[in-house]
């Protein structure tokens, strides 16, 4: 960093209660208050350089003491004093860091060449012009101390003017590039690899943000660097003054203090949600959904909020399950995922896709987005489950919010439940029940049907609409003593009668059924004979549903009193492979 040396006399100035004095053998003749400071200084030293304070002793005695009052002195105390040291010659470094007080006060007391030749206010404007602006970093920090001088630099031309330094170098090859730069990426050495496009986002990410968005809106309008770099410059922005709600869930500090850090935080949020670029693939859905986790951890308006969805949305098939995973961020909540940040996001791409014309749903590359959005959905649902605190509630919203067509298969949301299931071993029937509501049985591969009929797990109806498909598919659960086994290991669970499940009706090429996801699911007919075996399965699962219910109400039963007969699984597979003969030479007929 540059700095400028004027004068070459020793420091004289001290300080005695709350008065700073100079050593000199010529009594004091000027007293400058400024705030709480009181300035005993000459005249005759100070008067030929200050235009203004000429103009304020010009109706004075010169053999009188003056005392003038310059609270309004841009910079404060701090930069009158280097005024007034420039003035008895005292030596004073002048740098990024002091230049903006020192300029706007020099001009405050009308330094200027018209007062006295080689002033103060000639030798800054010469070190802002051939050293700051020329600098990196020195442009930088001078524009950052602006903020607290605003009015004055705008004024005074030296926000735009750092500004334009500070684009100019941006926009500059990056093998052009000869100054330093902060550049702290993991595993980047600037001695051995080439200068990365985006070296300069470090650098500006130190300033206000309406300073950044200064520089950021000035860029832009260049259309010369592409739209990624933007989004990798608020990026780094975010990171470095938004807080990471990957690692904290409630306020700490008092509520005054954080209302005041969050409306800062909220601002900076929507500043950098203004500044996205409309370009798809500017900023990655993973940072997306991390402003949207901010946005709910600050209380951000119901717009920014609806804004973040809605570019999420966009590119929620890019994302990946790390770029969901979020801590939950309400304070009433146990669970420790973030499942209510999911949710809309599904919700705002199906709404738009739900939109499109018939002839374009059916697009291939469309099916794939949506299947693979479905595959997203069903890994994410495996990692929560995993919570002991998540509602089933929540789980079971995101699970049925996708379309059938998102799933070409259901083995994902299957482990999903199963694991759900397997977390939360005392979860009721009527939620077991809902939970596996939104799985397809028809849906389901060999390999993980030969698992649910033995899962233990799940609800009686769930793995008896497995094992009609088993059937119905000619797979190997078709052999009647593998069912029969399969319900006796259930019956013994279940402790349910024979002649209760006699009414299961098992067996039969027609009593394939679904689930009640099936009856949501759009099935291509080819022929009239499928349209009618169609009607012909959901209204056996109909039946079917309504028998379970039977069943468990008289098991629920009793419960209370005695139980049941026991299952004798010989007898009930003769006796329903009787009853299914007599009706396949009914309908023969």
């Amino acid at each position: 960093m540059k700095f400028m040396k004027i004068g070459s006399r020793p420091d004289t100035f001290y300080t005695e209660e709350a008065t700073r004095s100079v050593i000199s053998d010529v009594p004091s003749d000027l007293v400058i208050q400024i705030n709480n400071i009181s300035y005993l200084l000459h005249k005759f030293t100070l008067l030929p350089k200050c235009g203004l304070l000429q103009r304020l002793c010009s109706g004075s005695d010169d053999s009188s003491t003056i005392t003038l009052k310059l609270h309004d002195i841009p910079g404060g105390e701090e930069a009158f004093e280097l005024c007034a040291k420039f003035c008895y010659g005292i030596t004073i470094n002048v740098c990024a860091h002091n230049f903006v007080p020192a300029f706007c006060a020099a001009k405050f007391l009308q330094m200027t060449e018209s007062v006295e030749k080689g002033n103060f206010v000639l030798k800054l404007e010469a070190f802002f012009n051939s050293c700051i602006l020329e600098g990196w970093k020195d442009s930088i920090v001078t524009l950052q101390t602006t903020a607290k001088l605003t009015e004055w630099s705008e004024n005074l031309g030296i926000i735009r003017k750092c500004i334009d330094s500070i684009v100019e170098k941006i926009l500059t090859p990056p093998a052009k590039v000869t100054w330093s730069y902060t550049y702290t990426r993991p595993g980047y050495k600037k001695s051995l690899q080439s200068i990365p496009r985006d070296w300069w986002t470090e650098d500006i990410s130190n300033l206000d943000v309406d300073l950044f968005r200064c520089i950021i809106t000035a860029i832009r309008s260049t259309y010369m660097l592409p739209p990624q770099l933007i989004g990798e410059a608020l990026h780094v922005y975010a990171c470095r003054w938004l807080p990471d709600t990957t690692r904290i869930r409630t306020p700490e500090s008092s509520v005054s203090q954080t209302e005041d850090v969050f409306e800062k935080s909220r601002r900076i949020l929507e500043a950098i949600v203004s500044m996205i670029p409309a370009d798809r693939g500017s900023v990655s859905v993973g940072f997306l959904l991390k402003l949207l986790s901010i946005a709910n951890y600050l209380g951000a308006s119901p717009v920014l909020k609806a804004e973040l969805i809605r570019k999420s949305s966009l590119q929620i098939d890019e994302a990946t399950v790390s770029d969901l995973v979020f801590p939950s961020q309400s304070s009433s909540s146990q669970h420790f995922y973030d499942i209510d940040l999911v949710v809309p996001v599904i919700e705002s791409y199906l709404m738009r896709w739900r939109r499109q014309p018939p002839e374009t749903v059916e697009n291939t590359q469309l099916i794939r987005t949506i299947r693979r959005i479905g595959k997203l959905i069903d890994t994410y649902l495996q990692m929560v489950a995993r919570d002991k605190n998540m509602p089933v509630s929540k789980v079971v919203s995101l699970a049925e919010a996708l379309p059938d067509i998102a799933r070409k298969d259901h083995d994902n949301l299957y482990k999903a439940i199963n694991i759900y299931l397997k977390e939360h071993p005392d979860l009721s029937k009527a939620d077991r029940k809902r939970l596996c509501r939104s799985l397809d049985c028809q849906k389901l591969s060999p390999e993980v049907r030969a698992h649910a009929v033995k899962n233990e797990r799940l609800p009686l109806r769930t793995v008896v609409q497995v094992l009609f498909f088993e059937q119905d598919k000619g797979s190997r659960a078709t052999d009647p003593r593998m069912l029969t086994q399969e319900l006796f290991q259930r019956e013994k669970q279940m402790q349910i009668s024979r002649d209760d499940l006699n009414k299961l009706h098992l067996g039969g090429d027609e009593q394939s059924v679904s689930t009640e996801g099936l009856r949501r699911t759009p099935v291509l007919e080819s022929s009239s004979r499928d349209n009618q075996k169609k009607k012909r399965l959901e209204k056996n699962l109909q039946q079917l549903e309504i028998e379970i219910e039977e069943v468990e109400a008289k098991k629920g039963a009793r419960e209370d009193g005695s139980s049941g007969s026991k299952l004798d699984p010989k007898k009930i597979i003769q006796s329903r492979s009787r009853s299914d003969h007599g009706r396949d030479k009914g309908r023969e007929r």
